[in-house]
């Protein structure tokens, strides 16, 4: 039996995700992080976008998230997240809906939202269309 770690991905509102894993690849601030079975202590910021947990057996399991801290103990990943979802529970239209809006007060400096909180929303449905786009690639095969 291959070793595992149990990883949690929790948001601010809920936990999204409880199990073991054999894998889970995460975005930090310098790059992707693959984090296995009695990986070293760690600590990092996380970049909005994917996190992909690969569960004993092979399958795999897409998350987007809009940043958050990445923990890892040698038996245990914690991806505490401001807000994360599953590829699945993504609702497309809303997503694409938010990303033009996002778009529209950035070109335009609309005071209706933050330049802050307009580039966080496109960043955060950028990760969702391409959770989106990663679970339909992998439904084909």
């Amino acid at each position: 039996m291959a070793s595992t770690i149990r990883c949690d991905i929790v948001s601010a509102e809920q936990e999204i995700f409880h199990g073991e894993a054999e894998l889970v690849v995460a975005t930090g601030e310098m790059g992707e992080l693959g984090i296995a079975p009695k990986h070293a202590p760690l600590i990092t910021r996380l970049k909005p976008g994917k996190v992909v947990v690969t569960l004993p057996g092979g399958e795999h399991l897409d998350f987007a998230i809009s940043g958050g801290i990445l923990e890892v103990q040698p038996t245990v990943v914690t991806v505490l997240a401001d807000t994360a979802v599953r590829a699945q529970d993504i609702d497309e239209a809303a997503v694409r809906a938010a990303k033009e809006e996002a778009e529209r007060i950035l070109s335009k400096k609309d005071p209706k939202m933050s330049m802050e909180e307009a580039q966080s929303q496109l960043a955060m449905s950028i990760a969702q269309l391409s959770a989106l786009e990663r679970l339909r690639k992998n439904m084909k095969h």
